[in-house]
């Protein structure tokens, strides 16, 4: 695939000539293994999120807990989303405040110290209170890490690699159910059942932690606080292997500078620039609708409440439903990595729309056999359902999985980037909070009739996306703006222009070429 078709013509055309493929290049190979330790952020937020559907199924939890159903779960699954909720608005301020990389240190001390709280639970207070606390934590690592990402990878892997970042979500979420199954098929009648993998909780930020010296600042909020030489320094470091004169790192600096500058100039960087101009209602409406889409299509039923959707098909054993969870959890991970992979290839439109009609046809089949199987109790049925919720899951994970946060972080500029994905942030938890309280009472009361609420949903799903979600491929960060704002929005084309007149556009023709 040629650059240009990645990136545009502008960017493309600086970009540095190699006759071999990426990771023979010392210099991108230690960027992408550097930002290994912000993409952990997701599998963080993965083994945060899916560990409540594992001790679900431990019998151990339930008994030590009292059985918690209804409103009582609700509110111990709903905790770990509130807890992201109470440190939304002071995250994004943070993250601008004191960088990226800090705000992601600050974020894996905090889910350490509540993993142990956790595992020391003596009452159901205590449990709550640890994962109210883990939420607090896992937003500290999950706010900043895609911009970190985002505005520190090479230009054509950048959508790469935001799409690979909420994937890894399901790195977490295997290791979560799979310690699920195996602590209680081995440690059965022992409280360790569910205390061992509430203490591997605090396994991917103790890796970040040992790791984090050597991430790097964002070269945009360093330009941004005034530090430009700093800047120029490391993306000269990591895209050009120390060649600041290098017409890519004249480009990049005078790019994200200016769009800076212009940025600044424009508008005060208030809550209110998210709404101030259509380009920027546009993005907010699409932020809100992408957080709010990936809970409320029907994925949180099963992303906390397996257990009672196998129990409404008759599948009830413990060891069985640990095993569906942590195959469930591969699958997706299979699925959503292959599509960040051809996130670029595919386009991110036509992936948002494919997921969206794929989720609405399996939802409609998945809830006409729960339907037929809860008259007529056959097991082939049962079955069926269990299959549909794994072809269900792959029409998911193909957009909202590798674009959740992927898609937003891109069509937000600089000065509102932080504030704009804290919305979508807000959109995603605030859904999971209100689910969480629903999902286990529904499923409770009318069972697989509440299906058909999802159903109806992602009609709606299937319509805002074929109007309002716009393709952003073949753009370089900056110039999206033109998608949004129309052709007078600041672009690397304008920059580009001055930066010709600085080494010549023909000049540097030949840096148009493909790096594999």
């Amino acid at each position: 695939m040629k650059n240009q078709d990645i990136v545009g013509e502008a960017l493309a055309s600086v970009l540095p000539q190699y006759d071999r493929p990426w990771f023979h290049v010392p210099h991108l190979v230690q960027l992408n293994l550097i930002l290994l330790v912000p993409l952990l952020s997701s599998a963080v937020a993965g083994y945060d999120g899916s560990l409540m559907n594992g001790l679900q199924s431990i019998a151990e939890w339930k008994d030590y807990f009292g059985n918690p159903s209804g409103s009582i779960l609700g509110i111990v699954n709903a905790a770990q989303s509130i807890g992201s909720v109470i440190s939304l608005p002071f995250v994004g301020i943070l993250s601008d405040r004191i960088g990226r990389r800090w705000t992601l240190l600050s974020g894996a001390i905090v889910i350490i110290i509540a993993s142990i709280i956790q595992a020391a639970s003596v009452q159901y207070g205590m449990f709550v209170f640890s994962r109210v606390l883990v939420g607090v934590g896992s937003m500290l690592v999950v706010q900043p890490s895609p911009m970190l990402i985002t505005e520190l990878a090479y230009p054509t892997h950048r959508g790469k690699y935001t799409s690979a970042f909420w994937t890894m979500y399901y790195l977490g979420a295997i290791l979560a159910s799979w310690t699920s199954y195996g602590t209680q098929k081995h440690l059965r009648q022992s409280d360790w059942s569910w205390r061992v993998p509430s203490i591997i909780q605090a396994g991917f930020p103790v890796v970040q932690i040992v790791f984090w010296y050597f991430v790097p600042e964002s070269p945009r909020w360093l330009v941004a606080n005034g530090r430009k030489g700093e800047a120029e320094e490391l993306l000269a470091r990591f895209h050009t292997a120390g060649d600041a004169s290098h017409p890519l790192i004249q480009f990049e600096m005078a790019e994200i500078s200016h769009t800076i500058e212009m940025e600044s100039r424009a508008a005060e960087t208030k809550w209110t620039t998210l709404v101030k101009t259509p380009g920027n209602r546009k993005r907010t409406f699409i932020a809100v609708c992408v957080g709010a889409f990936a809970q409320w299509n029907g994925v949180a039923v099963v992303s906390y409440y397996l257990t009672l959707v196998l129990d409404t098909v008759g599948i009830k054993d413990s060891d069985t439903q640990t095993l569906i969870n942590g195959l469930l959890q591969i699958f997706n991970f299979i699925a959503a990595g292959s599509a960040a992979l051809l996130v670029d290839r595919l386009g991110r439109r036509p992936l948002f729309l494919w997921s969206a009609a794929g989720m609405l046809v399996s939802f409609v089949i998945w809830t006409a056999c729960s339907a037929v199987f809860d008259s007529t109790q056959a097991n082939a049925l049962g079955r069926t359902v269990i299959a549909f919720v794994f072809i269900f899951y792959f029409h998911y994970d193909i957009a909202y999985t590798p674009l959740l946060l992927g898609y937003p972080t891109e069509i937000f500029p600089y000065s509102i980037r932080s504030k704009g994905l804290t919305v979508e942030l807000l959109s995603v938890y605030s859904s999971l909070i209100v689910l969480a309280f629903v999902n286990p009472i529904a499923l409770g009361n009318i069972g697989w009739h509440y299906y058909i609420f999802f159903c109806c949903f992602d009609v709606l799903v299937l319509v805002i996306t074929w109007f309002a979600f716009p393709e952003t491929k073949g753009h370089s960060l900056e110039e999206i703006a033109q998608v949004f704002d129309g052709p007078s929005a600041v672009t690397s084309g304008e920059v580009f222009d001055k930066v010709a007149e600085l080494g010549g556009k023909g000049e540097h023709a030949e840096h148009a070429e493909d790096v594999a």
